[in-house]
């Protein structure tokens, strides 16, 4: 039997993921082209980085919650064998599938937190034009939001179809 703790856990996990990914996405960091006090040059203003706090925030509950039901599955390879049914196969591919959605959601969260992070400082000195300020590319943070909620799914019923197949051929109590 699933165990109701862990997939309520793993679940609010998953949603504050999601929900931090989200709120990354709409706080990522802008710049602005600014002239210095005397107008010799321009350079870029950045404002808030609380993008890249949500998108580690984001990174961090994801990696607990698959550590968790990895815990929970001993990892699916580890432990007693499987006996051979429909859940175990259906298991093994979640498990794989959950696994490459899970390393996609992490790329993503990190590389964006990553790039938020990084404000670059050009400056045009007497030049007309403005200088180039990176930002993070829009829908970076919601690519992972949306594989974070892919895993999330997929995880939960891994953890389902594993504890069927667990259960699967032992005697009723």
């Amino acid at each position: 039997m699933a165990s109701k703790l862990v997939i309520a856990i793993v679940f609010i996990f998953d949603i504050i993921a999601f929900g931090l990914a989200v709120a990354a996405e709409q706080r990522r960091s802008k710049a602005q082209v600014v002239p210095d006090s005397e107008k010799n040059y321009t350079y870029c203003v950045y404002d808030s980085d609380i993008a890249t706090g949500f998108g580690v925030g984001a990174l961090l509950f994801l990696l607990a919650s698959q550590i968790l039901v990895m815990a929970a599955s001993k990892c699916f390879c580890c432990g007693p064998a499987l006996r051979p049914s429909g859940s175990r196969s259906c298991a093994l591919i979640l498990f794989l599938i959950s696994w490459v959605a899970f390393l996609i959601a992490e790329s993503c969260l990190l590389a964006g937190s990553v790039q938020n992070a990084y404000h670059t400082r050009y400056r045009g000195i007497f030049s007309e034009d403005p200088p180039s300020c990176q930002t993070l590319r829009k829908g970076v943070f919601g690519a992972g939001a949306a594989f974070v909620l892919f895993t999330g799914i997929l995880t939960e019923f891994y953890y389902i179809s594993y504890a069927k197949s667990k259960d699967a051929g032992l005697p009723p109590y």
